[in-house]
C-alpha cells in the first residue's frame, strides 16, 4: 500500500510522527484518499448480498410497508394537495380527518416494528408511552397490542408438537424399562422420571426459543470486549497524567474514546437484556398454555395429586422462576470467562501476586456453590409449604360458607398460619445464608485487593504500588465484582428454575385421559342405538392401581331414544357408571362406544362466572325460539322475571348467588340447549323442589319431554319416574344385581322390588300425572342476591331519574372487577410498610449503611494516598501500617454489609408476616357478600403472588437501593474532592436524573398496577376451569376455554411487555447521563493536570465509570421497590372492606352449657340482602319450644333458607330481634352462637386432609366418639374398609367420596356436635330413598331432646313432625302440625297433593 501511495505522489499510508507523535496530529493525504474513501463502498458491497438474502427470506423481495407507515404516507400526500391546490382550501378540516382515520386503524399497533435503527438500539420508540403515562395514568386501551410472535396462539401452537413428542418418547422409554424392573428400582425410575421431565421441557423451549436467545448472547459477549477495554484506555489515561510533556489533545482522546466505549457497553448490555425478557416473556406464555391445556386432559387419579392451589402455583411462582433463570442463565458460564479474563490483565500489572486473588476467588466460589446448593433444598421446602397454604387458601375459599356456618374459621386459621410459619422459617434460613453470600460476594474487590496487593508489596520491597497499578488493578476489580455477585444470584436462580422445571415437568407427563377409553363415533340417522356397551367382565376404576368401580360388567346397547334409569344405593357406582361412559375413568376391560355428541348434567352442578344467559349458551350462538322453549321447560322463566338484569344478570362464582335448586337447572338448560345425541343426567332433580322435579320431568326427561326422541341415561333417586323409564339399571357395589323395565323388575320380585314396595307409599306416580294434568302448577324462582339462600321476589327502591341509566348498566353486575389503582403509591403505604418493620431495626439499617459506606470511602481515599506516597531508593516507607489500615477499614465494611443484609431480610421477613396475617384475618372476617362479590382468583393472586413479592422482591429491591444510593453518594464525594468544578456539571445532570426518573416511576408503576390486575382473571379462570374439567370435555369445549385463556394471557402480555421495556429505556438514558459524569470527570481531570496527583485522578475517574451502573440500578431498584409496594397496597385494600360482627365478645356472661332448652323466639323479625332490596323476611313472629320439631316447606324463593341464615347470622337482621334461650344472638358472638348450633348443609363440603380432620378439625372429640358418629351416620362400614380409616386422605373438595357419602360425613359432623338446635337445610336431597329414611330415623332418635328445623324438598320427611310452618313471599302463611294444616286445605294441602301424599 505504502508503494502505491508513493507512485501516486502521496505520503506513506500511516506515519506515527504525523498522526500521533505530535502535538498537532492528523491523518496522512493516502489515508484520507483510499481508506476513508473505500470503507464504505466495501461496507456496502460485502453486506449487500446478505442483505439482499433477508429481504428475499422476510421481505418477499420488497420493502414492506407497515399500515402505520401507509397511514403517514397518505396523510403527507392528502396534506400535500390541500395546502397547495387552493381549490381545495375550504375541505381542509376534511383532509385531517381523512389522515386521522388511518391512523385510527393502527394506532395499538406496537411501534417497535416500524422504528428505526437508532430508534431500536436507544430505545426511543418507546418514548411515547412514556410522555402519555406522564400526562395521564395509563389505561388498559392505551397499550400497544402484542406482536404476533409474541401471541399465545403462535408460540404454543409451534412448542405444542415438540413437547408432545418429547413426552411421548419420554413414556415409552418409562414403560420399557418399568416392566423389567423390580420394585424399589422401579420407585427410583419414578424419581428420575420426573426430573427427566424437567429436562426434557427446558429441551422443548430451548428448541423454540434458543436460537433468538442466542442473538442476545452474541450482543452480551460484544457488550463485554468493550467492558475490558474501558481499564486499558483508563491505563492509558492515567500513564498520560503521569507524562508531563506528553500532548493536551491525547488526555482529551483518552476521556473521549472512554466515553465512547462505555456507551457502546450500555447499548449492548440493553439489547442482550431486551432479549432476555422478551425470550422470558414467550416462555411464560409457553408454560402457562401448557399447564391450562393439561388441567383440561389430566386424568382422575393424577387430579387428586394436583389440587387447583398447586396449578395455580405453576403459574403463577414456577413460571417467574424461569423468567429468572433466562435472564440470568448466561452468568452461569460468562461470568467464570469474566473473571478469568479479569485474573489474566490483573496478572499483566501485578504479576504472580495476581494468583493472591485466584486463591480468594477459589476460597469464594465452593462457599456460595454450597451455599447455592443448600438455598435450592430450602427453595424446594419452602414452596412445598407456600403449595400447601395456598392450596388451603383456595379450598377455604371454596368452602367459606361451610367455615361460617361450623365457626371453623379459627381451627382453618392456625392451619394456614401453621403453613405460613413452617414457609418464613425456611425463607428466614435461606436469607441468612443469602447474606453470607453477599457479604462475601460485596467484599470480594476489597478481599482481592487486599490479597493481591499485600503479597505484591511483601514479597519485594522493590514492589511499588502507583496510581497506575493501584487504579486500573481497582477498575478491573471492580469489573470482577460484576460476575462474581451476579454468579450467586444466578447459581440460585439456576437451582430454583431446576426445581420449577421439575415440578413443571412432572405435572406436564402426568397420566391423561386416553381417547380408547371411549369410542366416540358419528350418529348416522336411522341407527338403532347411540350407546353400545360391550361389557363382557367389563372393569373400570378411577386409577391405574385402585380398586375398581365398576366391575363384571355385561350389559346389551342402550337403543336410540330410550330412557335408562339407574339406582342404587349411595356409593355403589352411579355416578361412576356415567363417568365410565364419558371416558373420565381407567378402562381395564370391555368397551364403550357413544355415537353422536353428548350432554353431561353432572350431581353437582358447575357453573361460570358469566351471564345467566352465557351459562346456558356455552359457547353456542342464540336461536330465540329455542332459548326461550329451553327456559320455559327447564322452569327458568319465573327466575328471569325476578333478576335484576334477566338472563344478563351475572352469577356469582359456582353460582354463589343462586340457590342449589336453581343452578341445576341452570346446569340442564346448558345440556338441553346442546341439542346432543345422547344425554347423561346425573341425579339432576335431587336438588329442586318435588313439585319442580315433575315438571322438568314431564317437560324435558319424560316420554313427552322436548328430549324425548334423544337417548337419555338418567341416574335417579326418585322412585316416582321409574315407571316411565324404558330401562332400569340396579346397581350394587359396582355391579348391576338386576336390569329390566319396571314392571319386569316388580315381577322378578327381587331386591328391587321389595325397595319398591317399601317405598311406593312416599312417592306415588299417578298422583304426580294427576297433578300434572291438571296444569296448575306454580313455579315461584327467585334471584338469590348476594347469598345462597332462598329469598323472596326481589324489587328495588324508586331510584332518581338521573341515576336511572346508571342503574341498568349496573344491575346484573355482581362480582367485583379487580381495577388498578391509578397514579403514584402513596407514601402512606411506605410509611404503614416501614411501620410494621419497626424504627429500631430501620434506625439500625439506615446506620450500618452509612458505615459500611463510611469503611469503603476510607479505605479507597487511603490507597491514593498511598499511590501519591513518593518513592525513595526504590521503595515506599511504612507499606506494613498502609497494608494494616487498608484491611481493617475492609474488613469492617464486610462486617457491615452481612449485619445490613442480615437486618433488612428480618425486618422484611417481620412486615410480610404482619402483612400476612392481617390479610387473612380481613377476608376470614369479611361476610358472606364479600366472597359472592371478589372473585376467588382476586383473592388467591393476594395470597399467590403479591404475598411472594412481598416476601422476595421487596427486600432484594431494598438492598439493592439502598446499596447503590450509598454507593453513589460516595462517588459524588470522591469526584467532588478530586475537581470541585465538577459540582457544575453534577447538578444539572442531577436534575436531568430526576426528570427521567418521574417520567418512567410513573409508567412503571401504572403498568406494575395493569400487569396485576391482569393476572388475576388468568387464575380465576384456571380454578374455574379444573374445577369443571370433565363438563367441559363432555361438551367438548376444550378449544373455546383455551382460547379464552389464551385472551387472558395475551391481554396480561399487553401490560408485560412495556414494563420491562420502559426499564431498558430507563436504563440506557441514564446510562447515557452516566457516562456523561464519566466524561466530565476525565475532561476535567486533564484540564487540571498540573494541580492534580494521579492517585487523586485515579481514586475519581475509577469511580465515576461506576456511576453509570450506580444511576440506572438505582432507579431500577427504586421502580422495583415502588412496583412491589403495589403488592403491599393490593393486599390491604381488603382493611377497608365491611367487617362481619366481632367472633367472641370479651367479658361475655354466656353460660357454657347455652343454649340448654333450644328455644327459638322470632320478634317482627325482618332480614334483606342488600340495601335497596325489599326484605326476604318480613314480620317474622314465632315462638319455637324446646324439643319441637319444625318442618320449614315453601315454594322455591319463599324465604326458607332466609331464616336459616337469620339462626346463624350469616345476614344481620334487618329489623327485629331473635332469641335462642331468652338472649338475644345480636348481642353475643359470632363464633360463640354458631358453635352452639349446628347445620347440615345442601351443598356439603369436605377439605383435603384426613377424614378425621374433617369431622372434627380441633381435635375435640375421643375416636370412640367420632367412630360412634361414624355408625349412626351410616358410614361405619364404608370408613373400616378404608385402608387408613379415619385417616383416610379425603381429596381437595373430597372429590374421592361420592356426593351421598360426602353428606353422611356432615351428617357425622352434626351428631358429633349434638347441640340443642339443629338446622337441615335439604340435607338428605342427594341420598336414594332408603338411606334419606335411616338417616331420618337417626335424626329422631338421636336429636329426640333437641328442637329440630328442617328445610325441605321431599314432604314425607316431616309428616311427623310436631309442626310445619309454610313460608310464601317472605312471610309464614301457615303454622301448625301437619295433619291440622291438611285438615284446613290450605297451602300446604295443595302441596302435599302435588307431591303424592294424599
Amino acid at each position: 500500500m505504502d508503494t502505491l501511495c508513493s507512485l501516486s505522489g502521496l505520503d506513506p499510508l500511516w506515519d506515527w510522527n504525523q498522526t500521533w507523535y505530535t502535538h498537532n496530529p492528523e491523518l496522512s493525504n493516502c489515508f484520507q484518499n483510499t481508506v476513508l474513501v473505500w470503507a464504505p463502498c466495501i461496507y456496502l458491497w460485502v453486506l449487500s448480498p446478505f442483505y439482499c438474502l433477508h429481504l428475499y427470506c422476510h421481505g418477499r423481495g420488497r420493502l414492506p410497508l407497515s399500515s402505520l407507515c401507509s397511514a403517514k404516507l397518505v396523510r403527507q400526500t392528502v396534506f400535500y394537495l390541500f395546502k397547495h391546490l387552493s381549490t381545495f382550501c375550504t375541505f381542509w378540516p376534511y383532509s385531517v380527518f381523512v389522515a386521522n382515520l388511518f391512523l385510527f386503524f393502527s394506532q395499538n399497533a406496537c411501534p417497535v416494528q416500524d422504528a428505526s435503527f437508532l430508534s431500536k438500539i436507544l430505545f426511543w420508540w418507546f418514548s411515547g408511552l412514556l410522555f402519555k403515562g406522564y400526562r395521564s395514568p395509563l389505561q388498559a386501551e392505551d397499550l400497544w397490542s402484542l406482536r404476533e410472535e409474541d401471541t399465545s396462539e403462535k408460540i404454543i401452537s409451534d412448542l405444542e408438537e415438540e413437547w408432545t413428542a418429547e413426552r411421548t418418547k419420554l413414556q415409552h422409554t418409562s414403560i420399557a424399562l418399568g416392566s423389567r424392573l423390580p420394585e424399589q428400582a422401579q420407585f427410583l425410575r419414578k424419581i428420575q422420571k420426573e426430573q427427566s421431565s424437567g429436562f426434557c421441557l427446558l429441551r422443548t423451549l430451548a428448541r423454540s426459543f434458543g436460537p433468538y436467545f442466542l442473538t442476545g448472547t452474541l450482543c452480551l459477549m460484544v457488550h463485554d470486549a468493550f467492558m475490558f477495554s474501558v481499564p486499558q484506555v483508563l491505563s492509558l489515561l492515567l500513564g498520560f497524567m503521569k507524562d508531563e510533556d506528553a500532548p493536551l489533545w491525547k488526555g482529551y482522546f483518552y476521556a473521549s474514546l472512554m466515553f465512547l466505549l462505555s456507551c457502546l457497553q450500555s447499548i449492548f448490555n440493553h439489547q442482550y437484556t431486551y432479549t432476555c425478557f422478551t425470550v422470558g416473556m414467550r416462555v411464560k406464555t409457553a408454560v402457562m398454555g401448557l399447564v391450562y391445556r393439561k388441567s383440561l386432559v389430566v386424568n382422575s387419579a393424577a387430579r387428586r395429586t394436583c389440587t387447583v392451589g398447586e396449578i395455580v402455583n405453576l403459574v403463577s411462582a414456577d413460571t417467574q422462576k424461569l423468567m429468572d433463570f433466562v435472564v440470568y442463565f448466561n452468568a452461569v458460564w460468562l461470568a467464570p470467562i469474566e473473571i478469568t479474563l479479569c485474573l489474566f490483565f490483573l496478572w499483566q500489572h501485578l504479576g504472580p501476586s495476581a494468583l493472591a486473588g485466584i486463591a480468594i476467588v477459589i476460597f469464594i466460589f465452593p462457599l456460595n456453590g454450597f451455599i447455592a446448593r443448600k438455598r435450592s433444598k430450602l427453595q424446594e421446602i419452602q414452596m412445598k409449604y407456600m403449595d400447601g397454604r395456598v392450596k388451603l387458601m383456595n379450598e377455604i375459599l371454596n368452602g367459606i360458607k361451610i367455615l361460617k356456618f361450623y365457626a371453623w374459621e379459627k381451627a382453618f386459621l392456625e392451619q394456614v398460619l401453621g403453613y405460613r410459619e413452617k414457609e418464613l422459617k425456611t425463607l428466614k434460613k435461606s436469607q441468612i445464608l443469602y447474606s453470607v453470600s453477599i457479604a462475601s460476594f460485596n467484599s470480594s474487590s476489597f478481599l482481592i485487593a487486599f490479597a493481591m496487593f499485600g503479597v505484591y508489596v511483601l514479597i519485594d520491597d522493590k514492589n511499588v504500588l502507583d496510581a497506575q497499578k493501584i487504579f486500573v488493578s481497582m477498575a478491573l476489580i471492580n469489573i470482577l465484582k460484576t460476575p462474581l455477585s451476579q454468579l450467586p444470584f444466578a447459581m440460585s436462580t439456576t437451582m430454583q428454575a431446576l426445581v420449577s422445571l421439575k415440578r413443571l415437568g412432572k405435572f406436564l407427563c402426568q397420566d391423561e385421559l386416553k381417547p380408547d377409553n371411549v369410542t366416540r363415533e358419528s350418529f348416522k340417522s336411522g341407527e338403532r342405538s347411540l350407546v353400545d356397551k360391550h361389557y363382557c367382565n367389563g372393569t373400570f376404576s378411577w386409577s391405574k392401581d385402585g380398586p375398581p368401580c365398576l366391575k363384571r360388567y355385561h350389559y346389551p346397547e342402550i337403543p336410540c331414544g330410550s330412557l335408562v334409569a339407574v339406582v342404587g344405593h349411595v356409593g355403589s357406582g352411579k355416578s361412576s357408571l356415567l363417568s365410565a361412559m364419558l371416558g373420565e375413568t381407567e378402562k381395564r376391560s370391555g368397551a364403550v362406544s357413544v355415537k353422536g355428541s353428548s350432554a353431561y348434567v353432572p350431581q353437582q352442578a358447575w357453573i361460570q362466572n358469566a351471564s345467566l344467559q352465557d351459562n346456558i349458551l356455552f359457547g353456542r350462538e342464540k336461536k330465540e325460539s329455542w332459548y326461550q322453549r329451553v327456559l320455559e321447560a327447564c322452569a327458568l322463566l319465573p327466575d328471569l322475571d325476578n333478576l335484576p338484569a334477566g338472563d344478563t344478570t351475572e352469577i356469582g362464582e359456582k353460582g354463589l348467588n343462586l340457590s342449589g335448586g336453581q343452578k341445576q337447572r341452570v346446569s340442564l338448560a346448558r345440556a338441553v340447549y346442546r341439542k346432543a345425541d345422547v344425554y347423561l343426567l346425573d341425579d339432576p332433580l335431587s336438588a329442586v323442589d318435588a313439585h319442580v322435579g315433575q315438571h322438568i320431568f314431564n317437560k324435558v326427561i319424560g316420554p313427552r319431554g322436548i328430549l324425548r326422541d334423544k337417548t337419555r341415561v338418567l341416574v335417579t333417586h326418585g322412585m316416582s319416574f321409574l315407571p316411565q323409564a324404558d330401562l332400569i339399571l340396579v346397581l350394587v357395589d359396582g355391579e348391576i344385581s338386576e336390569r329390566g323395565s319396571y314392571q319386569e323388575l316388580l315381577n322378578r320380585n327381587g331386591a328391587f322390588a321389595d325397595f319398591i314396595h317399601t317405598f311406593a307409599s312416599s312417592e306415588r306416580k299417578d298422583c304426580f300425572s294427576e297433578a300434572s294434568q291438571r296444569g296448575n302448577i306454580t313455579v315461584v324462582c327467585v334471584f338469590r342476591h348476594l347469598y345462597y339462600g332462598d329469598t323472596n321476589s326481589i324489587t328495588f327502591e324508586p331510584l332518581p331519574d338521573s341515576d336511572e341509566n346508571h342503574i341498568q348498566e349496573d344491575l346484573g353486575k355482581l362480582t367485583k372487577v379487580d381495577k388498578a389503582r391509578i397514579g403514584r403509591v402513596k407514601l402512606e403505604m411506605y410509611i404503614e410498610y416501614f411501620h410494621t418493620i419497626g424504627l429500631p431495626l430501620i434506625v439500625s439499617i439506615v446506620f450500618l449503611y452509612a458505615f459500611q459506606q463510611a469503611a469503603s470511602l476510607s479505605y479507597n481515599y487511603w490507597l491514593s494516598l498511598w499511590a501519591d506516597q513518593p518513592v525513595i531508593n526504590g521503595t515506599q516507607l511504612n507499606t506494613d501500617l498502609k497494608l494494616g489500615v487498608y484491611g481493617a477499614l475492609g474488613f469492617a465494611q464486610g462486617i457491615a454489609i452481612f449485619g445490613t443484609t442480615v437486618a433488612i431480610s428480618l425486618g422484611c421477613i417481620i412486615a410480610s408476616h404482619h402483612l400476612h396475617l392481617e390479610l387473612l384475618n380481613n377476608v376470614l372476617h369479611s361476610p358472606m357478600s364479600f366472597f359472592e362479590s371478589t372473585p376467588s382468583g382476586n383473592l388467591l393472586n393476594r395470597f399467590a403472588k403479591e404475598i411472594d413479592a412481598i416476601d422476595n422482591m421487596i427486600p432484594d429491591g431494598l438492598k439493592m437501593m439502598l446499596g447503590y444510593f450509598f454507593k453513589l453518594m460516595e462517588v459524588c464525594i470522591i469526584v467532588l474532592m478530586a475537581t470541585p468544578f465538577a459540582a457544575v456539571i453534577i447538578l444539572p445532570m442531577a436534575f436531568l436524573y430526576g426528570f427521567i426518573q418521574s417520567f418512567y416511576v410513573a409508567t412503571s408503576c401504572q403498568l406494575r398496577r395493569l400487569e396485576s390486575v391482569s393476572r388475576s382473571p388468568i387464575y380465576t379462570h384456571l380454578n374455574e376451569t379444573v374445577q369443571g374439567a370433565s363438563v367441559i370435555r363432555a361438551f367438548n369445549e376444550q378449544s373455546r376455554f383455551i382460547m379464552g385463556v389464551n385472551h387472558k394471557v395475551d391481554h396480561n402480555q399487553t401490560a408485560y411487555f412495556p414494563r420491562f421495556v420502559a426499564t431498558r429505556w430507563l436504563g440506557v438514558n441514564l446510562e447515557f447521563l452516566g457516562n456523561g459524569i464519566v466524561l466530565a470527570a476525565s475532561i476535567l481531570s486533564v484540564m487540571s493536570k498540573g494541580t492534580l496527583s494521579p492517585g487523586m485522578v485515579g481514586l475519581a475517574v475509577s469511580h465515576s465509570l461506576q456511576v453509570t451502573g450506580f444511576l440506572s440500578w438505582i432507579v431500577r431498584s427504586w421502580t422495583d421497590v415502588e412496583n412491589n409496594i403495589v403488592s403491599v397496597e393490593r393486599v390491604k385494600e381488603y382493611a377497608d372492606t365491611p367487617k362481619e360482627a366481632a367472633w367472641s365478645i370479651e367479658g361475655s356472661s354466656l353460660p357454657p352449657s347455652w343454649p340448654q332448652k333450644g328455644t327459638i323466639e322470632f320478634h317482627d323479625y325482618g332480614l334483606q340482602y342488600r340495601k335497596g332490596l325489599e326484605l326476604a323476611l318480613k314480620g317474622i313472629s314465632v315462638h319455637i319450644k324446646e324439643r319441637e320439631k319444625i318442618g320449614i316447606v315453601g315454594r322455591t324463593g319463599a324465604g326458607k333458607s332466609s331464616l336459616a341464615l337469620g339462626i346463624f347470622r350469616i345476614l344481620e337482621a334487618a329489623k327485629g330481634q331473635i332469641y335462642i334461650d331468652g338472649i338475644n344472638i345480636a348481642e353475643i358472638g359470632l363464633h360463640d352462637l354458631r358453635s352452639r348450633i349446628t347445620i347440615i348443609p345442601q351443598d356439603p363440603v369436605l377439605f383435603s386432609g384426613s377424614l378425621r380432620m374433617n369431622l372434627d378439625p380441633f381435635d375435640a372429640y375421643t375416636d370412640e366418639e367420632v367412630w360412634n358418629a361414624l355408625e349412626l351416620a351410616h358410614l361405619k362400614n364404608f370408613v373400616s374398609e378404608l385402608p387408613d380409616k379415619l385417616n383416610h386422605e379425603c381429596s381437595e373438595g373430597g372429590e374421592n367420596l361420592s356426593l351421598g357419602q360426602r353428606q353422611l360425613v356432615c351428617l357425622a359432623r352434626a351428631l358429633l356436635r349434638k347441640t340443642k338446635i339443629l338446622v337441615l337445610d335439604e340435607a338428605t336431597a342427594a341420598l336414594d330413598l332408603e338411606t334419606d329414611t335411616l338417616i331420618q330415623s337417626t335424626i329422631r332418635s338421636q336429636f329426640e331432646d333437641c328442637a329440630v328445623l328442617t328445610i325441605a324438598h321431599r314432604l314425607n320427611t316431616i309428616m311427623d313432625y310436631t309442626k310445619v310452618i309454610v313460608m310464601d313471599k317472605g312471610h309464614i302463611v301457615e303454622m301448625d302440625s301437619p295433619s291440622n294444616l291438611i285438615a284446613k286445605r290450605g297451602q300446604f294441602y295443595y302441596m302435599c297433593r302435588e307431591a303424592g301424599l294424599l
